[in-house]
Order: structure tokens, then sequence, then C-alpha cells
């Protein structure tokens, strides 16, 4: 089976090289190319899934060595694929979710005339995100993840004729090598530490070496996993990333770039164990995130970048439970694949509103389409129940092991992480279900375009609402399927380690607290927006309105810590270079010229004056000779 696991990733790459040079011949079926090539990595996919099945232990990790990357004398560097349970449920993730997300691209990108190139990149993207969570070292997985923030940049930015998805696309570019310079940075460490890169090599050495080594090498990984992970402080390019058509946000915030810097934490999960205060920062940055986005998203207007609000928010929830070490890695993990299912759903429920909306995102302009879009209703609707923790969804068994981890984690952090992650959830439940009321209920807000069409909502068609109903499956049973006699635990167990510390409180009791904190959430958004008529213009609000619509300030922030500073430095520097490094350079010059041009005055070819020098020459010689017999 271990020959297999090259095959997970061939399909899309040979589907990236088909559709990007195969030329305009393939225009017409290029879609389905797409489609059939993520198809073909989620088959392998689950003949290899099946396989590890009945294996049981340490036999469940396959290897696989390609060849020889860089062999320089003691530097090696090897190309080869690492599946455990871990991996394997990431690529069960990113090949299942994203073959629908490439199905419903079908007709969502129907009328659109560069879609073969489309579905070119998204084959890429996730050839990219697979190489990343099946390397078996780091130095190759640094390739993956640079695969992925070029295919990012590629997708974000594909509707380039609009100055603002170019923007977002170099944006979500920029800041991502940010992050990137932090993991090569570590990937150094490493190397220079442990003299290699390979996971079970550096991994199971990590307590062999310095506890401040460690956590450098730990707060590099961080740096790197906020940057995927759009978590602060680089979190400002996720919300201009919706400037990509809407299954591009689907792929990025559901089941690919988005959990990268979530599975990069957990994979490393040995040398954060090993470095407490570098896990105490993962902890913090994931608390702080958490309620970033859930603030930013109960303030937008616009359906995607709420979404990408929640993204951010529930990703602060991975964040901080990878920081939890033992107790919450499983669990992590478990809220990423759940919000797999449910946070793909909302994305192409979006997209299906957007479709029948005639591309209008002001959810102020929406109302009343649960008459006009039942599928995308009822489908949109399990998956916000889903992300709210309604009792016994997929969200609400992910999301409340996660907040019992917290509290577990002990004395006053414990307490404080607890009614963090519960504050969180009440503004998950008030801020989703402010998107519900806005978009599927009340009065029809919606008017004509600037061009005088008025939108006529209907429903889309089968190739987006197919995807949509299957992934509606997931938001309900998952969490289920998951929980049963503690199966996902058991799965992950081997790879990622656990502990259950000690909690002041029950599961029982953090579910009622939960589900209580839900209930509040959304009885706040139905007193807001569901008893009274919904004004089409926002009004201006309170300033921290004003803030989180403005994703509280963070561009503001980058523009006055970053870019200004930036600016003068450079300008300074451009000024030293004129003046200084210019000055010296073009003085020396001058300095030459001019002394050339005045000996230049010698040499003016008359032969009378060469001879007066020749004869003040020799006279200077014999004076100078008599002189020095003289003395």
């Amino acid at each position: 089976m271990e020959s297999l696991i090259g095959l997970l990733i061939a399909p899309p790459l040979f589907g990236a090289a088909l559709l990007l040079v195969g030329g305009r011949r393939l225009d017409r079926v290029g879609h389905w190319i797409g489609v059939v090539m993520a198809a073909a990595s989620f088959a392998v996919a689950a003949v290899l899934f099946f396989d590890m099945l009945d294996r049981g232990g340490e036999e469940r990790t396959l290897n696989q060595h390609l060849f020889s990357w860089v062999p320089v004398a003691d530097f090696r560097a090897d190309v080869g694929f690492h599946l455990d349970q871990l991996s394997m449920t990431f690529v069960l993730l990113i090949t299942g979710v994203g073959s629908l997300i490439h199905l419903y691209s079908v007709g969502y990108m129907a009328h659109d005339e560069r879609r073969r190139r489309f579905f070119g990149y998204l084959n890429l993207f996730l050839a990219a995100m697979l190489l990343l969570v099946l390397a078996d070292n780091f130095l190759l997985l640094y390739v993956g993840w640079e695969g992925v923030g070029l295919a990012s940049y590629l997708l974000i930015g594909f509707w380039q004729h609009k100055p603002s998805a170019a923007t977002a696309a170099k944006k979500a570019f920029i800041v991502n090598r940010v992050g990137d310079v932090g993991l090569s940075i570590a990937i150094l460490l490493m190397f220079t530490t442990f003299g290699s890169f390979a996971f079970d090599e550096v991994l199971p050495n990590a307590t062999s070496t310095s506890e401040a080594t460690l956590t450098g090498i730990g707060l590099m990984l961080l740096l790197a996993a906020c940057g995927k992970s759009a978590q602060v402080p680089l979190q400002s390019w996720l919300g201009d990333a919706m400037e990509g058509p809407t299954p591009v946000s689907a792929l990025i915030h559901a089941a690919t770039m988005v959990t990268a810097g979530v599975y990069l934490i957990t994979r490393s999960g040995a040398i954060f164990n090993a470095a407490p205060d570098a896990q105490t920062v993962v902890v913090t940055v994931g608390a702080v995130t958490l309620l970033f986005g859930a603030i930013v998203g109960c303030a937008k207007d616009d359906i995607k970048k709420a979404l990408a609000g929640s993204t951010m928010s529930q990703i602060g929830y991975m964040m901080l439970a990878a920081g939890l070490g033992p107790i919450g890695y499983v669990f992590a993990i478990m809220h990423l694949v759940t919000h797999g299912f449910f946070k793909a759903g909302l994305f192409l429920g979006a997209g299906s509103v957007m479709h029948g909306m005639n591309d209008e995102v002001d959810m102020r302009r929406y109302g009343g389409l649960r008459k006009h879009m039942p599928v995308t209703f009822a489908t949109f609707g399990l998956a916000y129940l889903a992300i709210i923790g309604f009792p016994y969804l997929s969200g609400f068994f992910s999301k409340d092991e996660i907040i019992y981890a917290g509290f577990a984690k002990g004395d006053t952090q414990g307490w404080v992480l607890g009614g963090v992650m519960l504050l969180g959830a009440a503004l998950t439940a008030y801020y989703m279900t402010r998107i519900m009321l806005l978009t599927f209920f009340g009065e029809k807000r919606w008017q004509p375009d600037a061009h005088g069409h008025e939108p006529h909502p209907h429903e889309s068609p089968a190739t987006m609402t197919i995807p949509m109903i299957i992934l509606a499956f997931g938001s309900v049973g998952a969490g289920f399927l998951f929980d049963l006699n503690e199966s996902f635990v058991h799965w992950l167990e081997p790879v990622t380690g656990l502990a259950h510390g000690h909690s002041p409180v029950s599961h029982g009791e953090v579910s009622i607290a939960a589900t209580a904190v839900m209930v509040v959430g959304v009885a706040g958004a139905w007193f807001q927006y569901g008893r009274r008529p919904v004004p089409v213009v926002a009004p201006a609000g309170r300033f921290l309105t004003r803030a989180a619509r403005r994703d509280l300030l963070q561009d503001d922030f980058n523009h006055a810590a970053l870019v200004t500073p930036g600016n003068y430095l450079t300008r300074g520097l451009v000024y030293v270079d004129h003046k200084l490094v210019d000055g010296v350079v073009n003085g020396t010059a001058a300095a030459f010229g001019g002394l050339s041009g005045r000996l230049r005055r010698v040499q003016n070819g008359f032969a009378r004056s060469y001879a007066v020098s020749m004869f003040g020459g020799a006279a200077v010689l014999i004076a100078a000779t008599l002189l020095m017999r003289a003395v």
C-alpha cells in the first residue's frame, strides 16, 4: 500500500499541468477533467483509509521514499511521504470536500470564459495541500506550504480585471510571506540543532535539546501558522480574500489553506510539549483571534466577509486547543474536520445566494429568500445549526470538547480560557443568527442594480445543490460519528497523544453552559434583527461597531505600525543612497574627470610644445642630479 501514497498527489498534479498547458482545445471539457482528477485522489484516499482500518497499532503508519532530493556531503533532503492517522484525516478532508467544491464550481463558473484555467488552479491547490500534509520532513512540507501560497494567490486574484481582487491577492501573498519567513527560520534551527529535517529524527529527539532552542523553533512555527491560518497578528488578508470566486473561499476556509497552520502545530506537537512558553503563546494567539474574528463577524453586512470572520474565530478555537498540548490536540483536529463540513456548506450556500441574486453580497439587500431558494435555505440552515453548537449536531460535540479541554487546563488559566470560549460561542450564535435572519427571513429588500436590473431569486442548478446537500449530512452527523465510543479520539491518540487534565467542571456542565450561551446569542440576534424591519443602509453605530466593520482597525494598525515607518525608512535609505553613496561615487568620478580634463590640455598636438616639454624635463633631471652630487 505504500506505493499508493504518491498516487494521492498525482491526479490533481497531472490535472493542473494538463489544464494549464493544454490550451483552448480543452475549454469544453476542462472543468470535468478537474473534477475527475480530484475525485480520483479521493478514491485513492478511501482505499488507503479502509486498508489502514484493517491494520493495528504501529502498522497503520506507512512511509514511501521516492528519491534523494539534495544529497550534498552531510546535508540530505529526501522526497518521501508519511501517512499516519493524522495525515490521513487531512487527506480525506482535502480530497473529499475538495471534490465537492470542484463539482460545485462546474455550475458556479459555468459562464466564465477562463473556467479551464480556474479548474487548473483548483487542482494545483489540492496537489500542494496534499504534499504539505503527506511530506515526511519539514523541508518538503515547506515546498507544499509555498505551493499552497502560490495557488491561493492565483485563485484569490483570478478575476484580476477587478482592482480589488488583484490587491487582495497581493495582500494575501505578502502577509503569508511574513509567516513563511518564520517557517524557514524554524527549519534552519532544526537542521543546526538536530542535523536533519525529517519528522522521525527531529520529533523523537525534541527533549534532547535545550528548552530555549525549542521555544525559538516553536515561536517560528507559530508565526508560520499565523500566516496560513489567519491568526492575530497576520489575519488581515482573510477578509479581503473574499474577492475571489466563492468556491475559492470555500476551499481556502474549509478544507485547505487555513487548516495548514493547525496541522503544523499538531504535527510538531513534540516540540511544543517540551516548550511550555511557546505553548502559552499559541493558546494566547488562539484566544485573542477567537474573539477578534467573532466580533468582526458580528458587524459585517457582506455575507462572505461575515463568514470570513467566522472562519478566523473557529480556527482560533482550534489553535487554542492545539496550544493546550495532549489535552487538546485530538479535539483541535476534530473541530477542524467538523468545521470543514459546515463551513464549506455555509460558503457554498452563500455562493448559491449570490448566484440567485445577481452576485449581490450585501445581506441588507436580501430578505425572505427561504421561499425562493428552499434547498439552499435547508442546507445553509443545517450548517448554521452545526456551527452554533446546536445539541447533537457536529459542532456541538467538537466545540464542547475544546471548551472542556480549556477548563481542564486548571487553576485561573482554565477558568479564563473556558470563559473566553463560552463568550466566543455566544458571539458565534449571534452573528450566525444575524446572517440567517438577514438572508432568509423578513421581507424582501432587494433593489435594482446600477444597470436597473432587479434580481429574480431562484434555486441553483443540481451541480451546485448536490454538494451542498452532501455537506449538510456531514454538518449533521459527523460529530456524532466522531464522538461515538470516542472513536475519533482512539483513532488519533497514537499520533497526537491524549491527556485528560483536571477540569473543575464536568462534561455535562460544559454542555449546559455552551447551550445556554448559544440560546442567549440567538435571542440577542432575534431581538435586534427578527422583531423589527431591517434598514437597507446600516446605521452608523457606536465606535466598536464602526471599528468592527473595518476589521477592528487591523489595516489601520498595519499601516501605522508597518507601512508608514517602512515608507520613512525607504525614503531615508534612498536619501542616503543619493546623497552619500552616489555622492561619493559621483564625486570621485567628477574629480578624476576634472583632473583628466586639465591633463588633456597638455596634449595639444604641436611639436614645439612637446620639444619645450622635453627640454624642460631634461633640465629638471640634470638639475636634480647635480644637486644630489653636491649634497
